[in-house]
């Protein structure tokens, strides 16, 4: 049975990630940023700045500017940024590096995007909570004959959230913690489930209150240990750069116990892990930020377009210049266990707790920040009563996701990101000249105190 299901899932998988895809990620970024002028781009140290003073926030919403960022990086910083990574170079070689890159520097127009149509388009619940994302600015900016393709979007959120957001991050870190601390996965599973759970009955705010506090703390632990490996591997890293641009574009060719990869390799698995990773495009993000306090939207995208940039520019490729300059990319081992091999074997007996803690952390924020993406899906298709249900489920997939099959999982997780990106983009496409009129508005009125934060 789970033969036939797995090959079911990967025919399926071969579709949805195939060329058509991958033309309607990027070609929607790269539009996008067109549209936008390179703004995205031009404007990356204003958003750091508006990022600094949103810490508290002017108008309505629920959590600040802030924090809307650090829920959806709680949600984006997860395993892609160490599993994924390691098995987009196993699959497609060094050059696979490269299309994360390029994925991500387009993609930073992409969430912007999504930031700013779903702060427009936004709506209150009955308790009085902002609510927003991909669903609503279907359902607000295409009207009311576009629904179905809302509805079609939180569906496959809800689905995806169970894969990425979920048994993932579980399996992810039972795998981390079995090798390093020889820790039962089930016992993983558990203890994650328990505190989840404790966070999760406090709502969006807890929620955001953590992330904000725990992310940078993370983040700045992990790209630390990263950047005294890279500095121990100096001299290695012209090469693994050479190695990055060179196979982006020609087949690497089998070494050790990697077995090669075509350029399509590269592509495929580049792009598609580098979406698993920042998520532009898939219109998970927005639904954090549409709770902001702001009075922008675009003051909010810009801050929406720094986690792109934060995630996979300076994360994930110190991931993977970690791997390719240790040398260990060609080692055979894949996923967690390859960046784990990586960071061990250039500090012995603390590389590979780098990597374990970095992905307990990370997970355990994945775990959160998708459960409020989730949520908030579930309650668009059903209301606020089918809240309490979904959280009681989500609770129950995380051990369930720590005894799991990691091949199976990751499958099933990069279909449906495919499936889930589809109605957000064809959304962000038909509702693009919102976003660029917006823009156009928000410069052209010169705001340059930015107190509209």
């Amino acid at each position: 049975m789970l033969g036939w299901l797995t090959d079911s899932i990967t025919t399926l998988n071969g579709i949805v990630w195939g060329p058509l895809m991958l033309l309607l990620i990027l070609g929607t970024g790269f539009y996008l940023m067109g549209g936008l002028r390179l703004m995205p781009l031009r404007q990356l140290g204003r958003g750091f700045r508006l990022l600094w003073r949103g810490r508290k926030g002017v108008g309505e919403g629920e959590i600040s500017p802030f924090n809307a960022l650090m829920t959806s990086l709680s949600a984006t910083i997860g395993t892609g940024n160490i599993a994924g990574v390691a098995t987009a170079i196993f699959l497609g070689g060094p050059g696979a590096l490269f299309w994360m890159w390029m994925t991500a520097l387009v993609g930073m127009a992409t969430k912007y995007s999504e930031a700013v149509l779903a702060v427009h388009y936004r709506e209150k619940d009955k308790q009085g909570n902002h609510v927003g994302g991909p669903m609503y600015y279907i359902k607000n900016g295409l009207g009311k004959k576009w629904k179905w393709l809302g509805t079609l979007f939180a569906v496959f959120a809800v689905l995806a959230g169970f894969g990425i957001g979920n048994t993932i991050q579980s399996n992810s870190v039972a795998d981390a913690l079995q090798t390093t601390f020889h820790v039962p996965p089930l016992l993983t599973g558990m203890m994650l489930s328990i505190l989840v759970f404790s966070v999760l009955i406090g709502g969006v705010r807890r929620i955001a209150v953590l992330a904000g506090k725990l992310v940078p703390l993370m983040a700045l632990l992990y790209v630390g240990g990263g950047i005294v490996i890279l500095i121990i591997n100096a001299p290695a890293i012209p090469g693994a750069l050479e190695m990055i641009f060179t196979y982006a574009f020609t087949p690497a060719a089998a070494t050790g116990g990697f077995a090669g990869a075509a350029v399509w390799a590269a592509i495929r698995f580049g792009v598609a892990r580098g979406i698993f990773s920042n998520e532009a495009g898939l219109g998970s993000a927005p639904i954090a930020h549409a709770a902001a306090k702001t009075n922008s939207p675009v003051t909010q995208g810009m801050i929406a377009m720094l986690g792109t940039f934060i995630d996979t520019i300076v994360i994930c490729s110190i991931t993977g210049l970690v791997i390719i300059t240790s040398g260990e990319w060609s080692s055979g081992l894949s996923g967690a266990s390859l960046s784990t091999s990586a960071f061990e074997s250039v500090l012995p007996g603390v590389g590979g707790y780098i990597v374990s803690i970095g992905l307990i952390f990370f997970a355990f924020t994945t775990l959160l920040g998708w459960s409020f993406y989730g949520e908030k899906s579930v309650q668009f298709l059903f209301g606020e009563k089918a809240v309490k249900p979904f959280r009681i489920a989500w609770v129950i997939a995380i051990p369930l996701g720590a005894i799991a099959q990691l091949e199976f999982i990751w499958l099933v997780a990069d279909t449906l990101n495919a499936l889930m990106a589809i109605p957000n983009l064809i959304a962000l496409v038909l509702l693009s000249p919102i976003v660029f009129k917006l823009t156009r508005d928000y410069f052209n009125n010169n705001k340059r105190d930015e107190k509209d934060v």
